[in-house]
Parts: structure tokens; C-alpha cells; sequence
């Protein structure tokens, strides 16, 4: 009797939906909306600010920051088109300010488009209890499917005194720009803060592994992103590993293998993301692969039926965009008319906000060869000076490569480095997803003067 009382208890506490999603970012956020405008009966769970690292910690404030030091390098050409200029100081406390006020409106535009869409939001850190039940705050929710979209958190590496510097997440908690800093990593995210800070005034060092940043890129990009920051000024410390950071007066003194030690007012790691999966996956029967991402086929499909992965968390082309399709091909599968729907990852556009910016769509040149021959590989590269360029003492050249692959020269990759590369990728990443060919860019007349006609008049 009193295990039935018990059991009878526990039941009315259990809230059942047709779909529960654990986390707010823009692939939840985007799976939740769409479930429920096809009839679903939806619940979001997220513990801290909606739409997660995209709209907090990453896209919307990093682009707002890269247009904030965009203006300061502007200001430096405007003395060669007659314009009497001088930066004399960045009112970073304001800036920040505006910035804050933007991310918490869209804060609450997410908020209200989940009301709107009929989605319930539970605040609060969702564990699995079962394969088909999740517990927040002691409540427990069931649910027909269960998406996991709950995204990734920056790495500090494992040294002495890595605490005393902070991580992106800590860099859009700045006041003020740091008179100096050292960043450590080679990736995007370094790569961006990195820009942002020296254009800014900071004295920045760039602490990398190897030789080069954005290693994984084409080499066009790698190898000019790496030049253009070193001619910014960029100390780049090559080939080092961070071996220790301590306070020191004012400052930190950072060892860096092989090096002098370097003295800066700021340390922010950006080595890499690692997925939120502490969750109680294995009470749900959830597989991860080695590095602790959830395993998921091209439907989103976990090792558990009826349980979902998608976004950042499953390791896969970090992208809000991404993780936005999926979670929107997702819901279309589980509760619309197409039981098929899945996301095609392939042709799947990408820019680094760098100085100057670099687009890229497709294969890079060392993943083409090895899937199609190098002798049925065709490169075209155009390095040219931007008009805008045409009467300013210094000079910012814009490259491009585009791959083709066999007869009919099908475009299988796109590469840029260069003022407006992020606005220029997005019309021919549609071209290239379509299956143009060389001939097909060669036949649209070019738009003069611009720095997109050279995508169209290569040779």
C-alpha cells in the first residue's frame, strides 16, 4: 500500500509532453519553435540567458565588437580622402553599455517568440532521470522525444595559475581594453579577439602551437590570416606552449615555452570548446565518442531511440546556422509531413571575423585532391588591391581561390582573405551548393568596380 501511494505520488508530479529540448540556444530555440507550430506539445528547458552562446557569449556580441573595431581602423584612411580625423580614445564603458542593452533585447525577443510559438520554458539544469524522463528542480518531465542542444563552454588548459586569466565568455565581461594581452590558441575565436584588441589600441601577443593560425582552413587562408596579423602588429609567438601564469605587481607573467617570459595586463584562453554533456546521459543510454561529444547519425539520432542530439554539442560544424537548420529538420521529421527531412552538411558556408575577414565554402585544396585526384583538380587565384584602397598610403590586398574539379570544372571550394570576403560568400555559396561549374561563374557579367567581379573573371 504504501509503495502504490508512493508510485501514485510520484505520477502526478510527472508533466508529459510530446517534446522536451534541454537547452536555449539557437538550435534548441529553433527545434522547440518549429515542433510546436506543427501541433506538438512542447517544453525548453535552459538554466541560464535564452539563446545561449550564440546570442551571450559569441556571434551577435562578437560581430557587434568586430564593428566597433572595424570603425577605429577606418579612421586611420581618412586622412587620405581629405578627411581631418584623429582617434584619440575608445569609450570602451559606453560601448559596452549599448552592447549589453542589444544582447538582453534579444534576450527578451526570444522570450516572447517562445510564448508566441506555444512553447513552455522551464527554467532550470535538466538530468536525465530515464530514457524518457528529465528532472529540473526536482520536477520531473517526460516526453515522446527529448532533444539534447545544450552547446559547449570554453577550455582553460591544466597549468599553473590558468585561472588568473579568463576565456572568450570573460572577454565580453571586459570594462575597458587591456593595455596589453596575451592570447592563447589558433583557432577562429583567437584569431577574432586577437583582431579586435589590436585594433582597439591593446599591445596583443598571440600564442600559438605551430606555425600557423586557422590550421584546419585552406592554406590561402591560413597563410594570410597569419601574415596580415603579424603586419597589424601582432606579436605571434610560434611553435608555444604556455607553461605557467602569475601575478606579478599589476600584471601577469606568462611562461611560454622556449620564449622570454611576456608580461601583459590580460591572459584569455581560446583553446578549443568542450560539449555540455553532464547531463546523467548514461541513465538515458546515451553514447559519446572519444572526445566526449554525443554520437548522432545524419538525422540527429542517439544511440537511444526516441532521444536527439544536435548543434555544439555533438561536435560537428559549430555553427549557430547550422545547429538552427537541424533543429528545424528535426522538428519537420518528428512531428510535419516529411519523415525523411534531414540536414545536408556539405557546401556549408563559413566566415572568420579577422582583419580583414575570410570566407570559405567547400573543399579546401588538400581535401579535394585527396577525394578526386590531384589531376582532376583545377585551381584559379586572383590577388588584387580593393578600389577602396586605390589612393590610401597603406594598402590591404584581397585573395581568392577558387577549386574545380574534372571536365566540366564544378566548383567544389571557394576561399577568400579580404575587405568584404563575409558579405561576397553568401551568393556564391548558393551558386556552389547548386553544382556551378567555372563556366557558369565565367558566363554572369561582372559587377565593376567591386571586389566580387574578380569570382567571375578569373582565368
Amino acid at each position: 500500500m504504501f509503495l502504490t501511494n508512493r508510485l501514485l505520488k510520484n505520477m502526478s508530479k510527472l508533466t508529459k509532453f510530446n517534446l522536451l529540448v534541454i537547452g536555449g540556444g539557437s538550435g534548441g530555440i529553433a527545434c522547440a519553435r518549429k515542433a510546436a507550430e506543427l501541433g506538438a506539445k512542447v517544453a525548453l528547458i535552459e538554466s541560464s540567458d535564452i539563446g545561449g552562446t550564440c546570442v551571450n557569449v559569441g556571434c551577435v556580441p562578437k560581430k557587434i565588437s568586430f564593428n566597433c573595431a572595424y570603425q577605429a581602423e577606418c579612421l586611420k584612411y581618412m586622412s587620405n580622402y581629405g578627411f581631418s580625423v584623429e582617434l584619440k580614445s575608445v569609450d570602451f564603458r559606453s560601448f559596452k553599455l549599448k552592447r549589453d542593452a542589444y544582447i538582453r533585447k534579444l534576450n527578451d525577443i526570444y522570450i516572447s517568440n517562445l510564448k508566441k510559438s506555444g512553447v513552455e520554458l522551464i527554467n532550470g539544469i535538466g538530468k536525465f532521470v530515464s530514457n524518457t524522463a528529465v528532472e529540473v528542480n526536482g520536477e520531473e518531465y517526460s516526453a515522446d522525444h527529448i532533444v539534447v542542444a545544450t552547446g559547449g563552454y570554453p577550455l582553460i588548459p591544466n597549468v599553473p595559475g590558468a585561472d588568473l586569466g579568463i576565456t572568450s565568455n570573460g572577454f565580453f565581461e571586459l570594462e575597458s581594453i587591456p593595455r596589453s594581452v596575451l592570447i592563447s590558441g589558433a583557432g577562429y575565436i583567437a584569431v577574432e579577439l586577437c583582431g579586435i584588441l589590436k585594433a582597439l589600441g591593446s599591445d596583443v601577443y598571440l600564442a600559438i602551437r605551430r606555425e600557423k593560425v586557422l590550421r584546419t582552413f585552406d592554406n590561402l587562408i591560413s597563410d594570410v590570416v597569419t601574415k596580415e596579423i603579424e603586419n597589424s602588429g601582432v606579436h605571434v609567438l610560434r611553435n608555444s606552449n604556455i607553461e605557467s601564469v602569475e601575478k606579478v605587481n599589476d600584471n601577469l607573467k606568462v611562461s611560454v615555452s622556449g620564449k622570454d617570459p611576456v608580461h601583459v595586463e590580460t591572459v584569455i584562453w581560446a583553446i578549443g570548446r568542450s560539449p555540455n554533456t553532464a547531463l546523467n546521459l548514461e541513465k538515458a543510454g546515451i553514447e559519446l565518442d572519444e572526445t566526449n561529444h554525443i554520437k548522432v547519425d545524419a538525422y540527429q539520432n542517439t544511440s537511444q531511440r526516441g532521444i536527439y542530439a544536435l548543434g555544439d554539442v555533438c561536435g560537428k560544424w559549430l555553427l549557430t546556422p547550422v545547429a538552427i537548420a537541424a533543429g528545424r529538420k528535426l522538428a519537420v521529421r518528428l512531428f510535419g509531413d516529411d519523415p525523411n527531412a534531414l540536414l545536408d552538411y556539405s557546401n556549408i558556408p563559413s566566415v572568420v571575423f579577422s582583419h580583414p575577414p575570410a570566407g570559405t565554402v567547400g573543399f579546401t585544396e588538400d581535401e579535394a585532391i585527396k577525394k578526386y585526384g590531384k589531376e582532376n583538380i583545377k585551381i584559379y587565384t586572383s590577388m588584387f588591391t580593393p578600389m577602396y584602397y586605390a589612393i590610401t598610403e597603406e594598402k590591404i590586398r584581397c585573395h581568392m581561390k577558387l577549386i574545380c574539379c574534372g571536365v566540366e570544372e564544378r566548383v567544389v571550394g571557394l576561399h577568400m582573405v579580404g575587405p568584404s570576403c563575409d558579405e561576397i560568400l553568401q551568393g556564391f555559396a548558393v551558386a556552389i551548393k547548386m553544382g556551378a561549374t567555372k563556366k557558369d561563374l565565367d558566363a554572369c557579367v561582372a559587377i565593376h568596380p567591386t571586389s566580387a567581379e574578380e569570382l567571375v573573371t578569373m582565368r
